[in-house]
């Protein structure tokens, strides 16, 4: 494979610049948690995998942290809590970690995160949304996705602009997820007086019959999925059988259909489908970000890069980074570094504003915007040729980064 140099001088420079070096036993190692089995979203997983071993092999190619390798200890959550919190442990007490990168699942993130914190040993989440993993101020913890009910908004909002939307139905899991997810985009709707509909389902639901009847009885004007994994492909292709799929009615599907080559093969009736996606589109990409979906592209023969795969790379770098700026290993000199870091990301410029110097109250923000990046850009996308890669999908909202109009199906 090409060895593609994705850290710009001067993020080699961030990397490899440090005051007093605390001698580091070889290699340094960083956790790297992602869903690599049922019931979690394997695809996401496989691609947070994949991104996190390049930040490996990009990190030690620019000279390694604090004059060692570092090697990512990949570990699978399964989409489970109680997986999580014992990947956790695993990581600190067996491992030998220092700091712990990606994750997925919000559930994982809400078990797990206490351990990490209880134990000294800093964690920046990758793809975890919800709100309570950074809203009850722990000081290891920090997090690059954006917070469930940022990301909700975008949602709602958007729908708000559709004209004729009376009535939606919200199908989302029963997780830390799911639950929240539902609560603010419903809450959001009713501000532009559309009545929602939510349906409950577990984590790994795979049939859905009973539901989709349901839905398909309560005629919605449009369909939200809240639901993580491969269960979201199902899902849209039973209720696309049934009628009431993307080519019948406004339908947005669960992220993990950004996995473009996972969702045609999956949901061949998907054409219409809207996603929510995280970050701008890849002409806007920074200069690490275009060389990131060089090189993940051809590691994974994808035509386009996915919104975590993206997290979880950046997620790892930004940890050497803090590493090599806080010239140790230690908990507590990793966090002070993450709290001024300046890291320039396949996402764009990633810093948190907010924490043991600055709460988040003193700019009128909750606590969830503790240790929080702040600049995460949110769209929403709409396949309108099937077979097209998300990354060439059509942007319809919101209007600072939209490519085209969307294309609204009705029964």
């Amino acid at each position: 494979m090409t060895n593609f140099k994705l850290l710009t001088a001067t993020a080699v420079g961030a990397i490899m610049a440090s005051g007093s070096v605390f001698a580091a036993d070889c290699p340094i190692k960083i956790g790297g948690m992602a869903p690599l089995s049922a019931p979690g979203t394997v695809v996401g997983g496989e691609a947070m995998r994949d991104a996190m071993l390049l930040a490996e092999a990009d990190i030690n190619a620019a000279g390694g942290v604090l004059g060692c390798d570092i090697e990512v200890v990949i570990g699978d959550t399964e989409g489970l809590p109680e997986k999580g919190t014992a990947l956790m442990e695993k990581f600190i007490t067996q491992d030998g970690v220092v700091a712990v990168g990606g994750g997925y699942h919000s559930s994982v993130g809400v078990a797990s995160k206490d351990v990490a914190n209880a134990r000294g040993v800093p964690v920046v989440f990758a793809e975890t949304w919800n709100d309570t993993i950074t809203g009850d101020k722990q000081k290891y913890v920090f997090r690059i996705a954006p917070l469930s009910s940022w990301a909700s908004s975008t949602i709602w909002q958007y729908v708000l602009t559709i004209p004729g939307i009376k009535k939606v139905a919200i199908l989302t899991e029963n997780t830390d997820y799911g639950i929240p997810a539902a609560e603010e985009t419903k809450a959001g709707l009713a501000t532009g007086g559309i009545e929602t509909s939510v349906y409950s389902i577990d984590i790994g639901t795979q049939d859905y019959a009973g539901i989709v009847e349901r839905i398909k009885a309560d005629r919605p004007d449009m369909i939200i999925t809240l639901a993580t994994g491969e269960a979201g492909y199902n899902f849209a292709q039973q209720a696309a059988d049934a009628g009431i799929g993307p080519m019948d009615v406004p339908f947005v599907a669960s992220q993990v259909s950004l996995e473009s080559k996972a969702y045609w093969e999956n949901v061949p009736d998907g054409n219409y489908a809207f996603v929510q996606r995280i970050g701008v589109p890849e002409s806007m990409f920074t200069d690490e970000g275009k060389a990131f979906a060089a090189a993940y592209k051809e590691k994974t023969g994808k035509g386009a890069v996915e919104s975590y795969a993206m997290e979880a790379y950046d997620s790892i770098a930004i940890l050497a980074q803090a590493i090599n700026e806080a010239g140790s290993t230690d908990g507590d000199a990793i966090v002070a570094a993450l709290e001024g870091i300046q890291h320039n990301g396949t996402l764009g410029k990633i810093f948190f504003p907010y924490g043991t110097g600055k709460a988040p109250s003193e700019d009128g923000h909750g606590d969830e915007w503790w240790h929080q990046w702040p600049d995460v850009a949110l769209t929403m996308i709409q396949y309108q040729e099937e077979g097209e890669n998300s990354g060439e999908a059509t942007i319809v909202f919101p209007d600072a980064y939209k490519t085209g109009d969307a294309i609204i199906v009705t029964e």
